[in-house]
């Protein structure tokens, strides 16, 4: 299959990694290295988690009443993973890491995503968190709790979302207060080395990973109000601090106690996909397990107070876009067995096989990839399958710059980052479910049944498009906030960017018409989104504005898909030139296939944005004014 070249190619070719071992941070590093991250990483992904993902998905997490079991494959799986060193990959060896830039781990990372989305969600969870505490919190919080998510030792979650407040975090009403003695004692708990301690009372939904046996500890971040003076949380996100909930409680020197916190299992979600990862509601506080003698679950402030959702974007961003490299994965793995199938299935005759222009009935069979409307689903999967690997890379390539690049440099990549994070969540988690439903067509009934995978890739994926913001949450952030922040400075970086490789295409156009075309295909787009933006916000009613976000949401994804594509296109031209891929197992289709794709994405994909900015342009309010008794 072409996910490892693919892999190759965008790091090498595209994005040109390998010269980032140039900057001190990664320069122990080598092209060698890389590959040896690379190599291990798929195949572990291959051999410890590929096999699980079926199991998985038909033993889903039990919960008796006192214990949650999962598959004793499960834990197994997990510490291969952990054992090869790759949670902290991109981290200073100081919590275990080895220093790879960010793009090399998140390559790694593909390959798990790929195999089972399912269980890489607990690293990808685990680091989120070890990532977030490493960023706000205090040095001790980082030894404490950080570390061991790093080494492997402990798993970690997010706590946001409740029973009656999902994406609306100012409702949330879970509360913390200091950990005074309630029995008259007057016992001041809130000074610990851990850090400022509270109690915590409330109920959480929806949170991954929330229960389970594995690792020594699982480390809640967990989004609380604390109540002001009047003994009243205060109102909206600026009431909002984030804690570290332990679920079984440590000392201040890290040694981990079998004393559980007041942090009780409510119940499992029951999910149509994503089956292998446990999926629970919480109770904080309920007095199950109580601490001193006293209900409330001890957590400890995590940043400064009423800053907690300031902080826990950190790990709310890092998901986004890993929820987006998963939905790309699942999209990757229908596309890579609908191509397998197509190529093996036979079933029909060439059009124009008979003398008299209709089927000779006499041939043999064709197999399906023969056929025109097969190709174009494999075409429609693979545009998107590697456009989205693409884009991912491109994402964490953009934070390696933000961290390691020079001042301009550092500034324009975390702009461009800011601005392209809720696509690259959100275009995969819509286009790569669309994915899978046409690996589902291509194998036709069998699709649709359990013997083959490619059903289950399309019950995973659907929840991509739910969790870490819906699409609604992802295209108001876009047109409400990332496209006029600082008076457009964001939007500006990506024209420029996108204006570099217009002007490449059309140098190269000179002897590839093909290229000219997309160049001038491309700046149509460009503007046309920039004048759609202005049109959209000419009354300043926000109202107006954003009556369209989620179509201007999918115009804006299918244009930056364009530019990807069509810088993958003339990385694939440079390739041909050099002839380094010729001797390749694969060989000169492997790079005539992406140029195929981006002709495809130009011809078939970029010409629908026209509709979607339409609406957005001229501020139609037709949804937006429909009436409840309507429905």
């Amino acid at each position: 299959m072409t996910h490892r070249a693919t892999v190759d190619f965008l790091l090498y070719d595209w994005l040109q990694a390998e010269s980032l071992c140039q900057r001190e941070r990664h320069a122990e590093h080598s092209r060698e290295t890389f590959t040896a991250v690379l190599d291990l990483s798929e195949k572990i992904a291959t051999e410890q988690f590929a096999p699980l993902n079926r199991l998985t998905d038909t033993h889903e997490p039990e919960f008796d009443g006192v214990t949650v079991t999962l598959p004793k494959e499960t834990p197994i799986a997990l510490a291969a993973f952990n054992e090869a060193g790759l949670m902290a990959a991109s981290k200073d060896e100081s919590v275990g890491g080895m220093r790879l830039p960010t793009v090399v781990e998140i390559a790694s990372m593909s390959f798990f995503y790929k195999a089972s989305v399912a269980l890489a969600a607990y690293p990808m969870l685990t680091r989120g968190n070890a990532n977030t505490i490493l960023a706000h919190g205090t040095p001790k919080q980082v030894e404490v709790f950080a570390k061991g998510g790093f080494e492997g030792r402990t798993f970690g979650t997010m706590c946001l979302s409740e029973p009656q407040a999902g994406s609306s975090l100012s409702d949330i009403a879970t509360r913390a207060v200091p950990d005074v003695a309630g029995d008259g004692s007057g016992v001041d708990w809130t000074q610990d080395p851990l850090g400022q301690r509270y109690r915590l009372r409330g109920n959480k939904m929806w949170i991954s990973g929330g229960e389970h046996e594995m690792g020594e500890n699982i480390v809640h971040l967990v989004l609380a109000k604390i109540p002001g003076p009047d003994g009243k949380p205060v109102a909206g996100v600026k009431g909002i601090s984030l804690f570290i909930v332990p679920r079984k409680l440590v000392k201040a020197d890290g040694t981990i106690t079998q004393q559980r916190n007041d942090v009780a299992l409510a119940g499992l979600n029951h999910k149509c996909g994503y089956r292998g990862t446990v999926n629970t509601l919480l109770n904080f506080g309920e007095g199950k397990f109580p601490v001193n003698g006293e209900a409330g679950a001890v957590g400890y402030l995590i940043g400064k107070q009423g800053e907690g959702l300031k902080c826990m974007f950190t790990l709310m961003n890092e998901a986004r876009t890993s929820v987006g490299l998963g939905a790309t994965m699942l999209g990757y793995a229908g596309y890579e067995a609908s191509l397998e199938y197509a190529r093996q299935r036979p079933q029909g005759r060439h059009l124009l096989g008979g003398g008299s222009g209709g089927k000779d009935h006499s041939a043999p069979q064709i197999p399906i990839i023969e056929h025109t409307d097969v190709k174009r689903m494999l075409m429609m999967q693979k545009a998107i399958a590697e456009g989205g690997l693409a884009l991912g890379l491109l994402c964490a390539q953009l934070l390696d710059d933000e961290q390691t690049g020079t001042g301009e440099q550092a500034e324009k990549a975390g702009l461009l980052l800011e601005l392209l994070t809720p696509i690259a969540k959100s275009w995969p988690s819509e286009w790569a479910q669309e994915a899978n439903s046409l690996a589902i067509q291509v194998l036709g009934g069998y699709g649709y049944t359990r013997d083959f995978p490619v059903e289950q890739y399309w019950r995973d994926n659907r929840l991509n498009m739910i969790h870490e913001g819906t699409h609604g949450i992802q295209g108001l952030d876009l047109l409400g906030r990332k496209v006029v922040m600082n008076g457009g400075k964001a939007l500006s970086v990506l024209a420029e960017r996108m204006g570099e490789t217009i002007r490449n295409a059309e140098k190269a156009g000179h002897t590839d018409a093909g290229l000219a075309a997309h160049a001038n295909a491309l700046a149509q787009a460009l503007q046309k989104v920039g004048a759609t933006t202005k049109s959209a916000w000419s009354t300043g009613v926000p109202e107006e504005a954003l009556a369209n976000a989620t179509p201007y949401l999918q115009a804006f994804g299918h244009t930056v898909l364009a530019w990807v594509w069509l810088e993958l296109a003339l990385a694939a031209k440079a390739a041909q030139a050099a002839g380094e891929w010729d001797k390749s197992p694969l060989g000169r289709g492997f790079l005539q296939g992406k140029l195929a794709t981006a002709d495809y994405f130009f011809a078939y994909e970029l010409p629908k944005i026209d509709a979607w900015l339409g609406v957005v342009a001229r501020r139609d309010m037709t949804c937006a004014q429909a009436q409840a008794d309507w429905f």
